[in-house]
């Protein structure tokens, strides 16, 4: 588990599921929590530990995000959580929202768990602060009503996937983990 302190097993809130309990996993599920009991969320809203794989050179990768969260079938908004300064993780969450999907996930967070910023995926502009930045399901509906699904060129995707497949392999320092993994192609 690499940086992780093992605090034992825990049920998911979202799927039911039994997962690995730790410092970062209990934030996690305060934030899960958070967007189900105050933000209105249905709990299959929200997809848990969605999946990229990104390719660089002969590397491939499997990177995860914490959550994604849906408003009917669209993927509406990117939640990424990560300790410490948020500052310093806008440019990734950008990157993430811009390869997540065929189609680029219009609103993205990045949060600590005691802050955060939300992000127009689009300009890159923060456009909320806080943690009641984070939209209702009813403001979040609104913020994408007349957004029509938008995709990346290829050549830019690819840009995006490469930034993204850097600062996770820098973050997790080559280590296989939970959240992210490097492994050579053959």
């Amino acid at each position: 588990m690499g940086h992780h302190r093992i605090l034992g097993k825990t049920i998911d809130f979202i799927t039911g599921e039994e997962i690995t309990d730790t410092d970062d996993e209990r934030i996690r599920q305060k934030i899960a929590r958070h967007l189900v009991e105050k933000l209105g969320y249905e709990k299959e809203d929200i997809e848990v530990k969605p999946t990229a794989e990104l390719v660089c050179g002969n590397e491939k990768a499997t990177a995860m995000i914490d959550f994604i969260v849906k408003i009917g079938k669209r993927r509406a908004m990117l939640i990424k959580y990560g300790p410490g300064s948020i500052v310093s993780r806008e440019r990734v969450v950008l990157a993430a929202a811009r390869v997540m999907d065929e189609n680029v996930i219009p609103i993205a967070v990045i949060t600590n768990g005691s802050d955060a910023e939300l992000l127009d995926v689009e300009t890159g502009e923060i456009i909320g602060k806080g943690l009641e930045s984070i939209p209702t399901k009813t403001r979040l509906s609104e913020l994408i009503e007349k957004r029509e699904p938008r995709k990346l060129p290829e050549d830019r995707r690819e840009i995006e996937r490469r930034f993204l497949f850097v600062y996770e392999a820098i973050e997790h320092m080559n280590e296989c983990d939970d959240e992210f993994c490097i492994t050579r192609l053959e």
